[in-house]
């Protein structure tokens, strides 16, 4: 009797996850993101069941999901996030430039040729809050060769934020500077594949372009954030693994700051 009660106790438990329901590469309602497949190995580590509740990633959505206890866990959160307690991070990112093969290769943000190229950025918000690549072009000056492309785009669409990629495959722009992994994966799936590097200065003045990413829970739910530390650190050789095969461009991630949280 008393093995039974375990069982279903342990049957019982959830790892509720909100997310986006259509926001690849990184989650959808088909659980075909990278983020879907991490909460899946998460999940199997705590021997929970996963069960998401879904939201589009707007303004509000912590406050509305997480903060709300609609769910205990939010994937890909920059790891400075306030509001929330984030876990360890389990990758780290950085914008990058994408173009057609063939096109001469820019890297730098001072790459004269930015100066002629139409060059496409990514907007957030419906105030088109800018990126910081798109602030690092206005401090240069390259203003008039750029154009907006939503983040979130329309979401009516099957991967709505591919547009910016897409618009780079189909000539309709010489170059995107993209989020890396949303840059790295769609790039990859284009044919022919376009090129992929890694913006150049990484963290100009108070204009950072790299971000450790981690998970997010609740300020006081101390518990569940130590277990998710430690499935992340287990886990993290089949982490990179699902990374890699969703082409998300990574970089070495920051040395902890001295004096702070584990």
């Amino acid at each position: 009797m008393l093995f039974c009660l375990f069982a279903s106790a342990a049957a019982a438990r959830e790892l509720r996850v909100c997310a986006d329901p259509n926001n690849l590469p990184f989650s959808s309602s088909s659980t075909k993101g990278f983020e879907n497949r991490i909460a899946e190995l998460l999940a199997g580590e705590l021997g929970a069941r996963l069960a998401y509740t879904w939201r589009a990633q707007r303004r509000g959505f912590l406050r509305e999901t997480l903060n709300a206890g609609r769910c205990d866990l939010v994937l890909g959160v920059p790891t400075e996030l306030e509001g929330v307690r984030t876990t360890r991070p389990y990758y780290r990112s950085a914008y990058v430039f994408v173009a057609r093969d063939g096109t001469p290769p820019v890297t730098s943000f001072d790459d004269p040729a930015l100066r002629h190229q139409l060059i496409g950025v990514q907007l957030i918000g419906d105030d088109g809050w800018n990126t910081p690549p798109a602030h690092a072009l206005t401090r240069r000056g390259i203003i008039d060769n750029v154009r907006g492309y939503m983040l979130y785009g329309d979401y009516s669409e099957a991967a709505p934020a591919a547009k910016i990629i897409s618009a780079v495959a189909l000539g309709e722009i010489d170059i995107a500077l993209a989020w890396g992994p949303l840059g790295g994966y769609f790039a990859a799936r284009e044919r022919p594949p376009l090129s992929v590097k890694l913006v150049s200065p990484l963290d100009e003045s108070d204009l950072p372009m790299a971000w450790d990413i981690s998970m997010a829970v609740r300020k006081g739910d101390t518990a569940l954030l130590s277990e998710i530390d430690a499935a992340l650190t287990k886990l993290a050789p089949r982490i990179d693994a699902i990374l890699s095969e969703y082409d998300v461009p990574r970089l070495p991630r920051s040395p902890p700051l001295l004096g702070s949280e584990p």
